[in-house]
């Protein structure tokens, strides 16, 4: 058998969710162009894009809006574990908790995209719900007549965001809704094809999530820039930071070998808007580390990648920091289960070998003996 550390390079299943480009740093979501879909399209339709696997028509889109907005209330116990909880725990941990929760509630036998729809709506209000409480400020209740990115700024804010803000949201939940296999993918994946059910999956994929190496490197990144303070010190730092073997926050992707498409997205999208003194300031420091980091690492074949601006746009938009891997895993969970939903079509229980590298034929020893 031959070691393949991480499974690298190893494929699972075949797919016509999400197709990678890593040599020229393009992106498809069912064959069509992320640049075009984040130029054109919205959230909600990108989102039946994935899942049913064919752009909407207008009555079609219309309908699927109006079954998300309708599912966006939690329920009194959900509501109460967060407020418990928010003050003290991870993010993630909540969120994660929240869902096995929402699996404990629904005792209906409905297809996997529609609990996965449910998932998708709640997830915002629980969010939402999680930074309102830890700044001692009224859960605001969600409104079913705003989009889902409008909805999302609404109830973190208390006030109904303008268009360009919620269009910004609308974008950056659009790049982070799937990127084929990826670890947390993988995990739902291994917990599916046992025949579990979808939110057991998704508590799965929300814990792989959780790890810095995936979906917290988008806070790493933003600390990072906070951290240099200034573009008079970026070039130091850089320079430091490598020097010394330590990674540069937000840099680097294990199939892109070019600029990930996403990341040029959000920065496009960020130079464009009218920024607060301090978004500005980061934002400088962030194109600044760019441009010495490309320049070093640019020939080993390493770029940003989406967390390298990702984080300044989250923070732009208000979240709290540690908040930033939440609102990954409120996209990434239409990706999860359109992957699950494939996956089972042609299911085979995942089941990897080991290469065993011990001791054989050990004499054992009575335990007054040794």
């Amino acid at each position: 058998m031959e070691l393949r550390k991480g499974l690298e390079d190893i494929a699972i299943k075949e797919t016509s969710i999400t197709f990678i480009d890593g040599e020229l740093g393009r992106l498809y979501y069912r064959g069509y162009s992320i640049f075009d879909l984040a130029s054109f399209s919205n959230f909600e339709e990108v989102a039946y894009l994935i899942w049913y696997g064919k752009l909407p028509t207008r009555h079609e889109l219309d309908d699927f809006k109006s079954r998300l907005a309708e599912e966006r209330s939690i329920s009194d116990e959900i509501a109460s574990l967060v407020k418990r909880t928010a003050k003290t725990a991870n993010p993630m941990d909540v969120l994660r908790t929240s869902v096995s929760m929402m699996g404990l509630e629904d005792k209906d036998d409905g297809e996997l995209i529609t609990k996965s729809m449910k998932i998708t709506a709640k997830i915002p209000t629980i969010i939402s719900s999680i930074q309102r409480t830890r700044a001692n400020l009224d859960v605001i209740e969600p409104d079913p007549s705003l989009s889902h990115s409008e909805n999302f700024l609404y109830m973190l804010h208390g006030s109904k965001p303008s268009r360009e803000r919620s269009r910004m949201l609308d974008v950056g939940l659009m790049l982070h809704i799937d990127h084929e296999m990826n670890a947390s993918t993988m995990a739902c994946l291994v917990v599916a094809s046992t025949l579990s059910d979808i939110y057991s999956s998704i508590v799965a994929g929300i814990s792989a999530l959780k790890g810095p190496l995936h979906g917290g490197a988008n806070s790493e990144a933003l600390r990072q820039f906070m951290e240099i303070g200034s573009q008079e010190n970026v070039e130091k730092y850089v320079l430091n930071r490598l020097s010394s073997g330590q990674r540069l926050m937000g840099f680097g992707h294990r199939i892109y070998k070019s600029l990930d498409p996403r990341a040029k997205i959000i920065k496009d999208y960020l130079s464009q808007v009218p920024k607060d003194e301090e978004t500005q300031r980061l934002f400088d420091i962030a194109t600044k580390v760019e441009e010495i980091g490309i320049r070093i690492l640019g020939k080993r074949g390493i770029y940003p990648n989406v967390d390298f601006y990702s984080g300044l746009l989250f923070h732009f938009l208000g979240f709290d920091l540690d908040l930033f891997p939440t609102i990954f895993a409120s996209a990434r969970v239409i990706g999860w289960s359109a992957h699950v939903d494939e996956y089972l079509k042609d299911n085979k229980l995942i089941r990897p070998k080991a290469i065993y590298v011990g001791d054989l034929g050990k004499k054992y020893v009575p335990i007054d003996e040794r």
